[in-house]
């Protein structure tokens, strides 16, 4: 009977995490006829029918949105105490973690994971991110390429669907997209003054993961255009943006060999010392707090870059004692994030015969323009900048009666406006680091997390380049009432957290190879945030995804020639 139970939990793959990353290693691995176990440490999610919120209208919510106190107790993460987005709320006791110095730890408990809330901005990397290590000496060189990494962008660029221009910007590879979403007049306006004002910068559409001209491979997920109804954390019922629910986890799941568990904390991979390699997974189950082990012949871990990390530092055996793969003892180190300190905010007197109209769930973006070709600045690397420009009706939210309905018949507009938000690249430090608290546990049993990661002189200089020069731009293209600041945010206030299990060639310097397999354990994969050697200014997610399939589809293979 013990031997007909394990069998049943026994699979060629397991997958920990089913968010973006975790969603593309189950997509390639079912394809390829692997039978593959998903562990989802939340909630199960389905799309469409698990959204209940979804194109809701304001007056459908009791109090318009508004939570009272009452059921607002006991959940973490204030951004999420609406009634429109309640539902991927986590509770405090869920996973506390100690924070020795200030750190914004954002994360979605569920199935398909931070895919269902992500801002959907999507850009490749170009050479002068993946050399980056090298050309100034900070972190380890980077293993791989934009060669090795250009055609799994196109595949997964075509599976997933994103909306964008081509730029024909060295800095920033053009990609697959389809039609962007339209800039507004001050956008355009802003886009010419940078280019005859400076030359080397350039404002693009900002590239997101919608659709905007459904292909047959996106009609055959199911999914349909954007609808442009900015309620994407909602969860969309028209699939319209890129999520696990609604693209990755469904293929999957028409292979027939897809076995989702959500409601699985996982705990540890098994290391078996005969073997010499990784065996299983255990897990404590949400709901009993039964601990419960399966087994598999390749593990890919996908559980975000913070809980990857713990899993690994947890996986302890006689030959790991610091951790799978630990051999070096540099696992949870060199965590970084994205700098969005600076922020800014300007107005502008001109095109007061036009008004926005409708939603865009993109942005403009600027891509980085510091440190590209050679060094120029007293700190390493740049930043990119993310900006939107609209005009805002002018009115009183207070009136009611004749006078409300006067307003809404005849608006009037305020004049245009446009923000700015830095996305900084972080360089990574040894001290910037996480580990595993020796004498506090949470409610499963696992030992707490430890953050200590903290913002450094790099950081400081880079944020007040920001302010200077985005408050120069504005100025020099007229904008006024003007405002540029160091908003001071901690660490992990942008949600792109990434390292600690790095890839590198040398394993006395990293954790993973070229194929993001742990250097002294072949069988275990580390795919999503935690892989990364540096962060670059992009926006991650994109890359995660790519160095997933291109990792599943080197996994097949290779158990394929029985090396793993």
């Amino acid at each position: 009977m013990l031997q007909d139970s394990k069998d049943k939990r026994t699979y060629d793959a397991i997958v920990i995490g089913s968010g973006a990353s975790g969603g593309w290693a189950a997509k390639e691995l079912c394809e390829k006829g692997l039978k593959t176990l998903v562990l989802e440490r939340g909630r199960m999610v389905r799309h469409i029918e698990d959204y209940p919120t979804a194109s809701k209208a304001p007056w459908e919510f009791e109090f318009r949105g508004v939570v009272p106190i009452d059921k607002r107790s006991g959940i973490g993460a204030a951004q999420w105490k609406r009634e429109e987005t309640m539902h991927w709320a986590m509770a405090e006791d869920e996973q506390p973690y100690i924070e020795e110095k200030p750190f914004r730890w954002f994360r979605g408990y569920h199935v398909g994971g931070k895919s269902l809330l992500w801002a959907r901005g999507t850009q490749r990397w170009s050479d002068f991110d993946w050399e980056g290590p090298a050309r100034d000496g900070y972190a380890v060189d980077w293993p791989i390429r934009y060669k090795d990494m250009e055609p799994w962008y196109t595949y997964v660029e075509t599976f997933v669907g994103f909306a964008g221009s081509r730029d024909g910007l060295d800095v920033l590879p053009d990609q697959v997209v389809q039609p962007g979403f339209e800039l507004s007049c001050i956008e355009t306006y802003y886009k010419q003054q940078l280019k005859e004002m400076y030359g080397d910068r350039h404002l693009i559409q900002g590239r997101c993961a919608h659709l905007t001209d459904p292909q047959q491979i996106h009609k055959d997920q199911g999914r349909n255009k954007c609808q442009n109804q900015n309620m994407c954390n909602r969860g969309c019922v028209y699939g319209g943006y890129f999520s696990a629910n609604a693209s990755t986890l469904p293929w999957a799941e028409k292979t027939g060999n897809l076995t989702l568990r959500p409601d699985s904390v996982v705990e540890s991979i098994i290391y078996d010392e005969q073997q010499g390699k990784a065996t299983g997974v255990r897990i404590i189950d949400r709901h009993t707090k039964e601990a419960i082990e399966f087994y598999a012949k390749i593990i890919f871990v996908n559980a975000s870059t913070i809980n990857s990390n713990a899993i690994l530092l947890n996986s302890k055996s006689t030959r790991f004692p610091n951790g799978l793969g630990n051999d070096n003892g540099l696992m949870g180190k060199f965590i970084t994030c994205h700098n969005y300190r600076g922020k800014g905010y300007a107005t502008f007197e001109g095109f007061l015969d036009k008004f926005n109209d409708g939603r865009n769930p993109g942005h403009a973006y600027v891509p980085r323009f510091r440190n590209v070709y050679s060094q120029e600045t007293d700190f390493l690397r740049g930043y990119a900048i993310g900006m939107s420009g609209s005009r805002q009706l002018d009115g009183n939210g207070e009136l009611i009666g004749n006078a409300l309905r006067d307003k809404l018949l005849n608006p009037s507009y305020g004049l245009w406006g446009m923000s700015a938000w830095m996305q900084g690249e972080m360089v990574p430090d040894e001290s910037n680091h996480l580990r595993l608290s020796s004498d506090e546990k949470d409610k499963y049993g696992i030992p707490k997390i430890i953050m200590s990661v903290e913002w450094k002189e790099n950081d400081n200089k880079m944020t007040a380049d920001f302010v200077q020069q985005q408050s120069e731009m504005f100025e020099r293209m007229g904008f006024k009432n003007i405002k540029v600041e160091d908003s001071g945010a901690p660490p992990g206030s942008d949600i792109h957290e990434m390292g600690g299990v790095r890839m590198g060639n040398d394993p006395k310097t990293s954790l993973l190879n070229k194929y993001n397999q742990l250097h002294h354990c072949k069988n275990v994969f580390v795919t999503d945030g935690a892989c990364m050697t540096s962060g670059s200014t992009q926006n991650p997610t994109l890359t995660f995804m790519t160095l997933t399939a291109r990792a599943a589809n080197y996994a097949v293979e290779e158990l394929k020639k029985m090396n793993l």
